[in-house]
């Protein structure tokens, strides 16, 4: 039924609806409310006292505009209720004196201070209308997200008018058994729950209820991807000989961290399987992941096939390139590297090599995706920084063998729980330690007013022949900000404190090839400064470097600045990261997360809860459903369940061709497109 024809909703209404999500009758059930306000917190008037935090309700007796003498038009209110009156004060809010009316009643919460008496300072208010009904119970307001000309009392109205026909028609299509076992209620009773709660623990319960069907969706839809990607595409069946990867790790000059050998493990007993592999591999910065990448890519290869890395950058590629030929050497493999930029007689002898059906290591940019590189036997292929890689071009690598197996490699860790959820069609594994001797970064927060005393101690530290970074935020500076920024900035450094070093300037707006120059010089060390943006942020190994320093750091998210930091402390030499600037009391909050802790885990979970997954990840690139109720991060603990729920729904019953799973089996083909096809017989 559509949505014009619930009880207070014309065409008008119908519209505003629309835009909301809610075009049939039956989204006005999961247009569920963003917030709750608790009425049995609510304090009498006459018991604040001046310093409290409260929240009150109460009855708009009079209202009005003052104008102060700088120009700053305040509007302010008096509140009653049946213990006594208070004035409620909205600095440079006039416009509130137009949907604030007298007799309305207000539900505020805020700071009580001392002006010619108590006076309120609401942090944030919702207007009840003229009578109290909002407080379902006396106790709990549903505070509903509005839109244009539709206000969250009108919602609240046509939820309240509607809520009962709506619950009749609500089949429940979830297991009982699954219901049972994970504590959740069914799905009549969740809607009550979230609409009409007796209790804000009731609202969680049923909002938790909601949260989970559609964790527990994703995850059905990501196993059945992968189960059929795997059983459709026989992979190649590897052999692990253990000759040149036990050779490498005999060759190498330091042992393996025990995540190393998990994932190395993982790695080998899918590419041994018949299936063919689709594995993610994340971990903090320098955590190893390479090497990993390394023993996988001599596995292919001592079965005859060849391997290849795809790194995002031609900087990235050539170091691949030397820190595995040195890896190599002792092995006897020297491996191929292939980028746009080489002269046409290198690359026509690289695709000779590559077309031939030899064992070979091949390294390369996008170049490798590209029509006129053709592999003789490709067997498999790493795909590095792979978020920064298009769909396209991964599918284009993966389609240049017959069936490679297939690694992805990401430097942004996330707790493994979320990977499941945002990666959940591919298989996911960790590193979580640090190589042994890789330094810490010893971080600080400097204010502005030690700008000079920074900026001495970035000249002394060059001037012992180490090298640093400077990053701002913006390349050119506005009008709109007071932000410092890297053009100007560079201009300043280069001719005032650090004027006796070699200072260089890259940002996103320099053309590649040149920007790959600078980075040369650099990592070759004429370059002592590197004045940049966050276009370092994914870089390259400079073990010299030794000074991150950061202007403006609360314009960085905290997963930013770790990724900024990872840039120091590759070599043996002490190495600093050092914030720089004055920052609000709630961003030198946040900051200070990032200060205490080099563990790019917990720097990420923070970083997510703060900012949201969009903030870190595109969600074209973190293939994780719009979700209409439940939050990833939030919802952790939910999604853990919701997956074991998914494995064991599927182990049991694959094709969901049992009556007990036709309502999940239904659900998932009306509101997924992809599952009539993941999941039709046959």
């Amino acid at each position: 039924m559509p949505a014009n024809f619930l009880k207070g909703v014309g065409p008008n209404r119908a519209e505003a609806l629309r835009r909301l999500g809610i075009v049939l009758a039956g989204d006005l059930l999961y247009h569920i409310p963003h917030r709750y306000e608790d009425a049995s917190t609510v304090r009498l008037i006459s018991s604040l006292q001046v310093g409290d935090d409260a929240t009150i309700v109460g009855q708009v007796i009079s209202k009005g505009i003052i104008p102060t003498r700088k120009g700053l038009r305040i509007f302010q209110a008096v509140i009653r209720d049946d213990s006594g009156m208070i004035e409620v004060s909205w600095p440079g809010q006039p416009f509130l004196d137009r949907t604030i009316q007298k007799g309305d009643n207000l539900l505020l919460t805020g700071a009580v201070r001392f002006f010619h008496g108590r006076q309120l300072s609401p942090r944030e208010f919702v207007n009840l209308g003229a009578e109290e009904s909002g407080l379902t119970g006396g106790r709990v307001l549903s505070v509903y997200p509005a839109t244009e000309g539709l206000s969250f009392k009108a919602i609240r109205a046509i939820v309240e008018a509607n809520l009962d026909a709506l619950l009749e028609n609500v089949k429940e299509y979830l297991p009982r058994r699954m219901l049972d076992s994970s504590e959740l209620p069914d799905l009549c009773e969740a809607f009550r729950m979230v609409h009409r709660p007796e209790s804000l623990s009731e609202a969680m319960r049923g909002r938790d209820r909601l949260a989970f069907e559609e964790l527990l969706f994703l995850h059905i839809l990501h196993r059945r991807a992968n189960m059929i990607a795997r059983n459709r595409r026989v992979g190649i069946s590897f052999r692990n000989r253990r000759d040149l990867t036990t050779r490498l790790r005999e060759a190498l000059p330091f042992a393996l961290t025990n995540s190393q050998l998990l994932a190395i493990k993982e790695i080998v007993g899918d590419m041994c399987s018949d299936k063919r592999m689709h594995r993610l591999l994340q971990g903090d910065v320098g955590s190893g992941k390479t090497i990993v990448s390394l023993f996988a890519s001599l596995l292919a290869m001592e079965n005859g096939y060849q391997a290849a890395i795809m790194a995002p950058t031609e900087l990235l590629a050539e170091q691949h390139f030397r820190s595995i030929g040195r890896m190599l050497a002792p092995v006897g493999i020297e491996p191929l590297l292939i980028t746009g930029s080489q002269g046409a007689k290198i690359r026509k002898r690289a695709a000779e090599m590559t077309a031939s059906t030899d064992p070979l290591l091949v390294i390369g940019t996008h170049a490798l995706v590209q029509a006129d590189t053709i592999f003789g036997r490709l067997g498999f292929a790493t795909i590095d920084e792979q978020h920064r890689f298009g769909v396209e071009q991964r599918a284009a690598l993966s389609a240049k063998g017959e069936t490679p197996d297939i690694l992805l490699m990401s430097a942004t860790p996330i707790p493994r729980s979320l990977a499941l959820t945002m990666y959940g069609d591919l298989d996911v594994s960790t590193l979580t330690e640090r190589p042994a001797g890789r330094q810490p970064v010893s971080t600080v927060m400097r204010p502005g007013s030690a700008r000079s005393r920074v900026m001495e101690f970035v000249a002394n530290e060059t001037g012992k022949g180490r090298q640093a970074y400077v990053v701002y935020p913006v390349i050119e500076e506005s009008e709109k900000t007071d932000l410092k920024a890297a053009t100007t900035m560079y201009e300043s450094l280069s001719s005032g404190p650090f004027a006796e070093r070699r200072v260089a300037l890259i940002h996103g707006r320099i053309p590649a090839q040149e920007r790959d120059a600078i980075m040369r010089e650099f990592r070759d060390g004429k370059v002592d400064i590197l004045v940049a943006t966050t276009v370092i942020e994914v870089g390259i190994d400079v073990p010299n470097a030794t000074v991150m320093l950061i202007e403006h750091p609360e314009r960085f998210g905290l997963s930013q600045l770790h990724q900024l930091r990872g840039r120091v402390g590759r070599g043996a030499e002490a190495s600093y990261c050092i914030l720089l600037g004055d920052v609000s009391p709630e961003a030198a909050d946040r900051l200070r997360i990032f200060v205490d802790t080099e563990d790019g885990f917990e720097i990420a979970r923070a970083d997510l809860r703060m900012r949201g997954m969009g903030n870190l990840f595109g969600q074209e690139q973190s293939g994780v459903a719009g979700f209409r109720i439940a939050d990833p991060i939030r919802d952790e603990r939910l999604s853990v369940q919701a997956r074991v729920a998914a494995e064991e729904l599927l182990v049991e019953d694959p094709e969901l061709s049992s009556p007990v799973n036709a309502g999940v089996k239904r659900i998932l083909s009306q509101r997924y497109a992809r599952a009539l096809e993941l999941f039709r017989i046959g």
